[in-house]
């Protein structure tokens, strides 16, 4: 067993001060993780985050793996020790997937979404590894008020369907398994892709005349909520849908406002539906307020959208 030194940043009570804790952390076989999609706006943060505790291993095109092939796919799993497998990759530009819906099977978001994720749940079945996938908000129709992880998917667009089907292949599998379905992830910087908060941050910068939905409900989430959410599955015996999220939804017209608030901007907004925003585009579904119970009686916290970016808006001040 190798002993590897990390240091932890602690708050005392007292005074909001910060001191250096030096810990001795045992690496093992858990230690070690497989991870697909870790080259994305997600898996970037969490390697950024988790790196000192455990060794990532990134199976995704950017590493010279195709998650499309399984023979590349059971090579590259079978070569390791790791016992978690983290599968993030997907296809999920909601309108590029509904444009390929018309090829069905042979299109990239069913090849990656679906395709990818047999392969990716074939191989841990093969070789005993547990599957941690995370899913998405999305295989939902959106016409209940809250969503909790008992109520029935029935996605709406064919990203959200592409996705469900991975959710069945492995739910269908005997592998030990956890569905994370995560919602309009965000964070303080990424330059190979904007989240919707950086992007209607810049587009208020730029004084353009932004668009808020009245009628769209979602529940975006912290990244680094994640990341520590990740942290402890990893680590745990649970199994099972999990859905891990922000404390809060609301209107995309609501978030606009609170993101002009905090930075100190006063934009041109205008009040637009769903309808009228989303016209000759995928359909989206109407409410998407979930509901993350089940985590919080794991202890696990999930900040609100409000305490979320008050954190985006530290980061950036201090150099993140």
């Amino acid at each position: 067993m190798v002993q590897t030194k990390f240091k932890m940043v602690e708050k005392t009570e007292t005074g909001g001060l910060s001191k250096i804790l030096s810990k001795s952390v045992s690496r093992n076989m858990n230690t070690h993780v497989l991870a697909t999609g870790m080259s994305g706006l997600v898996g970037t943060r969490i390697r950024e985050l988790l790196c000192d505790e455990f060794e990532f291993t990134d199976l995704s095109y950017t590493t010279g793996i195709d998650i499309t092939n399984y023979d590349d796919v059971l090579s590259h799993i079978e070569s390791t020790q790791a016992k978690t497998i983290i599968h993030m990759a997907a296809k999920t530009e909601v309108d590029a997937c509904e444009d390929e819906k018309i090829l069905g099977e042979d299109g990239k978001c069913w090849l990656v979404n679906v395709v990818g994720t047999e392969n990716v749940v074939s191989a841990a079945k093969k070789t005993g590894k547990k599957i941690i996938y995370i899913s998405t908000d999305f295989v939902f129709d959106g016409t209940k008020d809250t969503y909790d992880e008992d109520d029935s998917p029935n996605p709406v667009n064919w990203y959200g369907y592409t996705k469900f089907e991975g959710e069945k292949i492995i739910q269908d599998s005997s592998v030990d398994y956890l569905i994370i379905r995560i919602a309009y992830p965000y964070r303080a910087y990424f330059q190979e892709k904007k989240d919707f908060v950086r992007r209607i941050l810049e587009n208020i910068k730029s004084k353009k005349r932004i668009s808020g939905l009245t009628d769209h409900i979602f529940t975006p989430t912290f990244i680094d909520d994640i990341a520590n959410a990740l942290r402890f599955f990893i680590n745990s015996n649970n199994q099972g849908i999990y859905h891990v999220v922000g404390s809060q939804s609301l209107t995309v017209y609501d978030a606009v406002r609170k993101i002009a608030d905090l930075f100190s901007y006063k934009p041109d907004i205008e009040a637009v539906t769903r309808q009228a925003y989303f016209k000759n585009r995928a359909f989206r579904p109407f409410k998407l307020s979930l509901k993350n119970d089940k985590i919080s009686k794991l202890g696990l916290t999930m900040k609100t959208f409000d305490e979320g970016l008050r954190t985006v808006k530290d980061q950036l001040e201090t150099a993140y």
